[in-house]
C-alpha cells in the first residue's frame, strides 16, 4: 500500500511566512497548495499550486479543511480551521510557530470567544503583538519538528 504524500495547505491571505514555507517544502519535495481569496504571487514551481477560492468568510478554510488529509500539516491562525484539520488527522501550526494540538485546541477555542466577547464590550482595543523575527525563527522550528515527526511516524 502506498503511503499518500505529506502535502501543506497555507491559509495564504495574510500569513506572513510564505517564504519560509516554500523553503521548507522545496527541501522535503512537499507538495504545497497556497490557498487565497486574491491573487498571490507564488515561485514557479510543479510542486506549488495557486488556489483562489471565491470571497467570503470561512470560503477559503472550507476549501483547506475538505482537501486536508491525515498528517498534511496547514499553516494558519485560524482556531477553528485548525481545529477541522487537527479532525481531519492533519497537523496545524500557526505563523507565529505556536502547533495546534488537540491537547491545546480547546484552550485556544475557548479564548478566542473569550477575546471575541471582551472585544465586542470595548474592553479590549487592537489586537496581538506584531510579528517578529522570533516568530519566523520559532515557526521554521516549529514546521521541520511537524514534517519530521511525519515522516517518521510513516517510517
Amino acid at each position: 500500500m502506498t503511503v499518500k504524500p505529506i502535502e501543506i495547505f497555507i491559509d495564504a491571505d495574510a500569513c506572513p511566512v510564505k517564504d519560509e514555507i516554500y523553503k521548507v517544502a522545496q527541501r522535503y519535495g512537499l507538495k504545497t497548495w497556497v490557498v487565497s481569496n486574491a491573487f498571490i504571487m507564488i515561485p514557479r514551481s510543479s510542486m506549488i499550486e495557486r488556489v483562489i477560492v471565491d470571497a467570503g468568510p470561512d470560503v477559503a478554510d472550507d476549501w483547506i479543511a475538505e482537501h486536508v488529509a491525515p498528517g498534511d500539516v496547514a499553516v494558519t491562525n485560524d482556531i477553528p480551521l485548525a481545529e477541522r484539520v487537527l479532525t481531519a488527522g492533519g497537523h496545524a501550526v500557526a505563523p507565529n510557530g505556536k502547533p495546534f494540538t488537540e491537547n491545546s485546541i480547546g484552550a485556544a477555542i475557548a479564548q478566542r470567544a473569550l477575546m471575541e466577547q471582551l472585544r465586542s464590550t470595548g474592553d479590549i482595543m487592537g489586537g496581538p503583538k506584531p510579528f517578529d523575527r522570533n516568530d519566523r525563527s520559532r515557526f521554521l522550528q516549529a514546521l521541520d519538528e511537524i514534517i519530521q515527526k511525519e515522516r517518521r511516524r510513516r517510517g
